[in-house]
């Protein structure tokens, strides 16, 4: 399975040590995304259509509320990098 660029950036920052956060409204809807780095920092290009791609994928996993990270669908999905540790 082929999966598009900006969807390899996520997953190559979610190998190395990030997390995806979500905060969501009173009716559970998802209000807003974001992508923390392994060093803290925000990620601006994760949108909600990325996000559910990724889901559907079953790249992307959240267990007990925790921010979601990535599975081992995730690791076979992305594809290795240089930088990546």
């Amino acid at each position: 399975m082929d999966i598009s660029r900006a969807e390899q950036r996520i997953l190559h920052l979610l190998t190395q040590g990030g997390r995806i956060e979500l905060t969501r409204d009173d009716n559970r809807k998802i209000e807003k995304l974001q992508l923390i780095t392994r060093e803290g920092w925000a990620f601006s290009g994760l949108d909600l259509i990325t996000f559910r791609k990724l889901k559907q994928k079953k790249a992307i996993k959240s267990q007990g509320g925790r921010p979601y990270r990535i599975t081992e669908r995730g690791l076979v999905l992305v594809r290795s990098e240089q930088d990546n540790r």
